[in-house]
């Protein structure tokens, strides 16, 4: 039986649809397609009921499930003893993280890594949503919550402080703000909040809850350039808009807030080196980003 019939079986069972499978697997949705339908010719029996919501196991699919997990983590096995040529690790590693905190800090830090390492390769999934390990979405998740459930291994990676923010010109052109009351003179920009992935991200209610917002988005660069284009006032992360001179902090004492970045990965992958290996350089970046991240009180 060819197992990379069976690889493609595995992960389309963990997805549940053909797009998200495709993506894991780093091939188009039509070569996963194909792939099953091979495997199912050649035993057999359909594996896969095809339903609106995606791809559903039928009682043979279940059926073959545990015998194909089993295969993987015996693959697993021989893996982590096995030693890579040229001393260093290999494979694809693929790395979950916030939008803001991913494409800044990480994305920088993670080229640097794959140049030291030529053989490893970093998906770096940077959205304004959260992955699931247990989906197989990505090996190493950032997340601004930590998980509570699963069998995963969980490490604080650093604090990050945002603040409110404002564009120059349209301070100097709007009420002056000395205290929260202050506020109801101005328009804000914010997330989504149905669309909001964590309540993590909710800031203005602590502060002031507006009337209205001027815009909104699920992207946080997206806020930062209405920000910058003076359309009002957002939290944003500092290591974000502190580098920006057209930016100033809004009632800087009263609207500061400390968030956390937890890492998690499945504790099946804490012996596989490319997985050691990014999981230990991120932690490193952790502790050298740690001043752009806390950032000292604006004087």
């Amino acid at each position: 039986m060819d197992w990379d019939h069976l690889r493609y079986f595995l992960e389309l069972a963990r997805a549940s649809t053909l797009a998200a499978a495709a993506r894991r697997l780093g091939v188009e949705h039509t070569t996963v397609a194909r792939r099953i339908q091979a495997l199912e010719k050649q035993l057999g029996t359909p594996l896969f009921a095809r339903e609106a919501a995606g791809h559903r196991l039928t009682e043979a699919g279940r059926h073959l499930l545990p015998a194909v997990e089993a295969m993987e983590a015996a693959a697993l096995g021989v893996e982590r003893t096995t030693p890579v040529a040229g001393g260093g690790p290999s494979g694809l590693v693929r790395v979950g993280v916030t939008e803001g905190f991913g494409t800044l800090i990480l994305a920088q830090h993670l080229a640097q890594l794959t140049q030291r390492y030529p053989q490893l390769s970093i998906d770096l999934l940077a959205l304004p949503r959260l992955l699931h390990l247990s989906r197989r979405e990505a090996d190493i998740v950032i997340s601004l919550e930590r998980p509570k459930r699963g069998a995963v291994i969980v490490t604080k990676l650093a604090d990050y402080s945002l603040h409110l923010y404002g564009q120059r010109e349209y301070l100097a052109r709007r009420p002056l703000v000395t205290r929260r009351e202050d506020l109801r003179h101005h328009d804000f920009i914010s997330y989504v909040d149905d669309l909001l992935f964590t309540k993590e991200l909710q800031f203005l209610d602590q502060l002031y809850p507006p009337e209205r917002f001027a815009l909104r988005s699920t992207s946080i660069t997206a806020q930062y350039e209405a920000v910058r284009a003076g359309a009002g006032l957002a939290v944003l992360p500092a290591f974000l808009a502190d580098r920006d001179p057209i930016l100033a902090r809004v009632l800087p004492q009263e609207a500061a807030f400390t968030r956390t970045f937890w890492m998690s990965m499945p504790a099946e992958a804490k012996h596989l080196a490319r997985i050691q290996a990014v999981w230990s350089f991120l932690k490193d970046v952790g502790q050298r980003e740690a001043a752009l991240l806390v950032p000292p009180a604006a004087g």
